[in-house]
């Protein structure tokens, strides 16, 4: 595609400087996606909370994020990226604020409803700048960027929390979002450019309420299915029904889109115009399905099976980050070059392989150096994966469409984020379980004969929290001991092989998904060059 094509709007002057500003906000939304979940313990303590009550308070941040990103995407089509990441920001800044304020698990959750909010409207925007500042051929290394952020704060925001919580109170999570949030505001009235649709919008009202109602429906049913066992909520309320409804809801918006007179909150021309983007978005959907629960198996193996604190876990994995950034800035360069399908694919199959690595080197006893190999491929292929999805998915769209199309496909991945979770940590849990019982059984002759039973029984339960068991309180201190030390054997026995499966299920998945990568057409004519390139 020609520079000089008027679809194309004209690259900012400093688009680098843009995307960086811009890309703080991404990052901080991100990082607190992740943040918060290795002070749950401090907060159960301080706030005097149920591990119920702090769930929500991560898991509301989750929900708000992923069920309003389609109608945040295309309110930047609406009023102009700019301002929608100003509001967005600065939401985010002051519900950090409050985050940090909150005497009660109530305000705690109620400020997180607000981050989330923020977040989501920030998010989309980023991606939507990136088309409507760079020429065709440097938005390879600007999703590079988007990439390296994309893949380096999940990672980071644990060590950031352990880092923090060892030195300052749980509150500074929060409270350091503040003067960020404000010097990134500054900087994008400043440096960023007013980018203004050419002319009037409408916002589909019809349209916003069918979405989020039905994705709201089907990310609480994903998040909180295993809590309710999967069956009932309240009264006639039960998850089946909670994503029945979800799903019809989801069902009556595509139709409304297709027959509103208005502007669509979700053009269906995307899935037609767009050369890669309804692959890319399938592709995406089955990435994150596979990829979510591999961080969460890890720390779990870590800190839990292997004892280390969430600072060392953290890390152990840090490793996997740096790659993971390095690897972007290298593969947003390489899709400018080659397109992104080739790339896309070796790094999913590269993911698949590091996966299966780390099957083969985490064992009861494993330390970091003998996860390393597994990890550095892990990082390598997550670093040629988040970009040339992100550039192959959006490659083609119309820029009048980048906000909707960013809201459409960051959608996806959540919805497949969620999914990933719930699947993935349900093959976790019924592994362990499974193999838990077996475990405990062939230690239980260690104990004293009175115990055999109620060991069995507390590592079981344990189990399902992924946690070995407690010695009962009424037990003498050697006892005691004895009971939580052949507790710990059993736990880290049977979580391994549970986390064996659960990583060749994720590695599956992406081997999945790379096979969709030759669904893409090649370019024929190699990639775009602006006038300016020659």
């Amino acid at each position: 595609m020609s520079a000089s094509n008027p679809a194309e709007p004209p690259a900012a002057q400093r688009p680098w400087l843009v995307l960086g500003i811009l890309c703080i906000g991404f990052f901080m939304s991100l990082l607190d996606g992740t943040v918060v979940n290795i002070a749950i313990p401090t907060l159960i303590a301080s706030l005097h909370a149920s591990y119920d009550q702090v769930l929500w308070v991560i898991d509301a941040y989750l929900l708000v994020f992923s069920a309003l990103l389609i109608t945040t995407g295309r309110l930047g089509d609406v009023f102009g990226y700019r301002r929608l990441f100003l509001i967005g920001i600065s939401t985010f800044t002051v519900a950090s604020a409050l985050c940090g304020l909150a005497q009660s698990p109530a305000q705690l959750l109620a400020a997180r409803v607000l981050q989330g909010l923020g977040g989501a409207v920030l998010f989309p925007q980023v991606i939507s700048s990136i088309l409507a500042s760079f020429p065709p051929d440097r938005r390879g290394r600007a999703f590079g960027v988007f990439g390296a952020i994309a893949g380096f704060a999940p990672i980071v925001g644990p060590i950031a929390g352990g880092f923090i919580l060892a030195h300052l109170s749980w509150r500074w999570i929060f409270f350091v979002n503040v003067p960020i949030g404000i010097a990134t505001a500054a900087l994008a009235l400043a440096f960023v450019p007013d980018t203004r649709p050419n002319r009037s919008h409408k916002l589909d009202l019809t349209g916003v309420v069918l979405a989020t109602a039905g994705l709201s429906g089907i990310v609480f049913a994903l998040i909180e299915g295993e809590r309710y066992a999967w069956g009932t909520v309240t009264g006639p309320i039960t998850i089946a029904s909670l994503v029945a409804a979800g799903v019809l809801l989801l069902l009556l918006f595509v139709g409304w889109q297709r027959v509103q007179r208005g502007e669509p909150l979700m053009p269906l021309e995307l899935f037609t115009s767009g050369r890669g983007f309804p692959t890319g978005n399938w592709i995406g959907f089955v990435f994150q399905l596979g990829m979510i629960g591999i961080g969460l198996v890890l720390v779990v193996y870590l800190q839990t099976a292997r004892g280390y604190s969430p600072l060392q876990a953290g890390l152990v994995l840090l490793p996997n980050a740096v790659l993971t950034a390095v690897g972007s800035a290298v593969a947003g360069r390489l899709s400018d070059r080659i397109g992104g399908k080739y790339v896309l694919m070796a790094g999913l199959a590269t993911l698949a392989l590091g996966l299966a690595v780390l099957v083969v080197t985490a064992g009861e006893d494993s330390g970091a150096w003998r996860l390393l190999p597994g990890l550095v491929i892990v990082g390598l292929g997550s670093g040629a994966t988040f970009v040339p999805l992100q550039h192959v998915t959006m490659e083609g769209v119309d820029p009048r469409l980048a906000g909707a199309a960013s809201g459409v496909s960051s959608t996806t991945r959540q919805i497949g984020g969620v999914l990933g979770t719930a699947v993935l940590g349900a093959v976790l849990s019924t592994r362990l379980t499974a193999v838990l019982r077996h475990e405990a059984e062939e230690r239980a002759g260690r104990l004293p004969a009175g115990l055999r039973t109620r060991f069995v029984e507390s590592t079981v339960a344990g189990g399902r929290r992924f946690s070995p068991p407690s010695a009962p309180h009424d037990l003498p201190p050697a006892h005691a001991a004895l009971f939580e030390r052949v507790g710990h054997e059993a736990f880290t026995a049977g979580y391994v092989a549970a986390m064996r499966l659960t990583l060749l299920v994720s590695a599956a998945l992406l081997v999945v998904a790379a096979l969709f990568c030759l669904v893409f057409k090649s370019r024929p004519d190699g990639p775009p060059r602006d006038a300016a390139s020659g």
